[in-house]
């Protein structure tokens, strides 16, 4: 299969890449990836979305997505990129199906993974209490007690912001102190409506119709190892994000956290043709509407590549 521009991943910056370059004549691809819709279909209901004045779940917005990218006639592919080579163009993708793909521009909008503790509660209440984006979450829980694990500047970051939202906020550290710059730590520590547990790992969660409490367990493995419940209305995580970037590392220039550098304003990487949008390049802001916009961008800057090189 050859395409002028192949877009690999489905979220809003997948499919928002897809309407551009669809409507560009560029006659897109797009491979869906392990989770069709990204991390948006895992979350219940979107408030912040401009267009939606009631909300709407993530599974349905990212179905109109993806029907608005096919009406412009984007060619969608439920299956996963396994492999890339980026040594010359154009471009070679191969599917998990053994597939191949070549491509003269790819737009890399395979998201970023959030960090979860592995528990199996964390799965059981997903969507009923359990969150990664307190920005995304926060307001159903106003006037409510959450907690946020973790002990870094996110952490500290997502429990400042949940402090104006919630009555109470705990924040679970499973170390003695915070490994946050100081100004965060300060924020943190001084803010009545923030208790920090130090010392402490999350064992389970429990509730009824979702989460309910939290069960905790201080000075683990210790002589003082103690077991103790909260009472909590939502569970933040808030011990990072893995960027999606496995498959392409050998090519693409990405910084130490994982994430695909890009150049500037522009969507570009490192490699002329390939650009990047979306949470795998945007360890700052992670909004639907942010990866929305850079899918925008990244169609964009394949339709200019593609008229500058005559392609």
């Amino acid at each position: 299969m050859k395409t002028k521009c192949l877009i690999i991943g489905s979220g809003p910056a997948g499919y928002t890449a897809a309407i551009y370059a669809a409507r560009a004549n560029l006659s897109p691809v797009v491979f869906e990836g392990q989770q069709p819709g990204g991390q948006l279909t895992t979350t219940t209901e979107i408030e912040n979305f401009p267009g939606y004045p009631e909300g709407v779940t993530g599974t349905d917005m990212m179905d109109q997505l993806r029907e608005q990218a096919e009406r412009f006639g984007t060619q969608i592919i439920p299956d996963v990129i396994t492999k890339v080579d980026f040594s010359k163009a154009p471009y070679k993708a191969v599917a998990d199906n053994g597939d191949e793909i070549l491509a003269d521009t790819v737009i890399i909008a395979t998201g970023a993974s959030a960090k979860y503790l592995g528990l199996d509660d964390e799965t059981k209440y997903a969507g009923m209490g359990v969150s990664a984006c307190a920005t995304c979450d926060g307001f159903f829980y106003r006037k409510k007690v959450v907690a946020v694990v973790g002990g870094g500047d996110t952490a500290c970051e997502e429990a400042n912001y949940l402090s104006n939202l919630a009555s109470k906020v705990y924040m679970i550290v499973r170390k003695d102190y915070l490994r946050a710059s100081k100004v965060m730590q300060e924020r943190v520590l001084n803010n009545e409506k923030i208790e920090v547990l130090f010392n402490t790992n999350t064992v389970g969660l429990f509730g009824e119709n979702g989460v309910e409490g939290a069960h905790l367990v201080r000075f683990k493995g210790t002589d003082k190892e103690e077991l103790f419940d909260i009472n909590i209305d939502g569970f933040f995580l808030a011990i990072g994000h893995k960027p999606n970037t496995e498959v392409f590392k050998e090519f693409i220039e990405l910084d130490e956290q994982g994430y695909i550098k890009t150049n500037g304003i522009t969507t570009e990487t490192n490699v002329p043709g390939v650009f990047a949008a979306g949470d795998v390049a945007d360890p700052s802001y992670r909004q639907a509407i942010t990866s929305a916009g850079m899918g925008c961008k990244a169609a964009i800057d394949a339709e200019r590549y593609i008229t500058a090189n005559n392609l």
